[in-house]
């Protein structure tokens, strides 16, 4: 298990999108060298854990909980033949493309060692957008990455560290429960029967995740 890439992204402007200067930092390149990696500032002006990187629209994106997005390259080649395209690293906007890292089988709360010190924490899968499908010009893209399921990971950083290109991943904690990403993802998208199954990840959900499952059960309740 190994880090492919690590890729940062430069705000460019773009027709796609629904940022208030119509900019975005969602085409990342891979880089080489080392790259530090700390946690953001909260949710709303905290952008991009790794340092370099641009967050343009923070209202969505960025923060504590969306620190790192991961992509596992085992997806982004299942998606090039279904698409019948490149698709480089860095193409769904993923700060980490690994190799041999199951991403959307990780469990939420689950710890990644990567290179020598940095420690990620597994939030949620990554709920695609207008930019997104604008930068993949793809026709229903939001749709069919929602019906397909095979999300990424956002992470949030426990300790900071460098890292780059060829560093190991190695997992480092696995929680006592079953909701993986793949999980949590089809439980606030397509299958939102699924949301109570999502509360016993507790506070290692993504807050917003959590607070959609709670709501759920809550409603639920006799």
């Amino acid at each position: 298990m190994k880090l492919l890439s690590v890729n940062l992204g430069r705000a460019k402007a773009v027709p796609y999108t629904d940022h208030p200067e119509g900019v975005t930092g969602i085409d990342k390149q891979p880089v080489d060298g080392a790259v530090r990696v700390r946690a953001p500032g909260p949710e709303g002006t905290g952008a991009s854990g790794l340092a370099g990187d641009t967050v343009c629209d923070t209202r969505h994106h960025g923060g504590p909980d969306q620190a790192v997005y991961a992509m596992a390259r085992e997806d982004l080649d299942d998606w090039e033949r279904e698409l019948g395209r490149p698709l480089p690293n860095g193409s769904f906007g993923e700060n980490l493309t690994t190799t041999g890292v199951d991403v959307c089988g990780a469990l939420i709360g689950e710890r990644w060692r990567v290179g020598t010190g940095l420690i990620l924490e597994v939030t949620s899968g990554r709920i695609p957008c207008r930019t997104f499908q604008g930068h993949l010009g793809e026709e229903r893209w939001v749709k069919r990455f929602t019906e397909k399921g095979v999300s990424g990971a956002y992470l949030r950083v426990i300790e900071p560290g460098e890292i780059r290109e060829g560093d190991p991943v190695e997992i480092v904690h696995r929680p006592a429960h079953e909701v993986t990403v793949a999980l949590q993802f089809r439980a606030v998208t397509t299958e939102r029967e699924l949301l109570p199954r999502l509360l016993a990840a507790g506070g290692a959900l993504h807050p917003e995740a959590l607070a959609t499952a709670r709501k759920y059960v809550a409603g639920q309740a006799p």
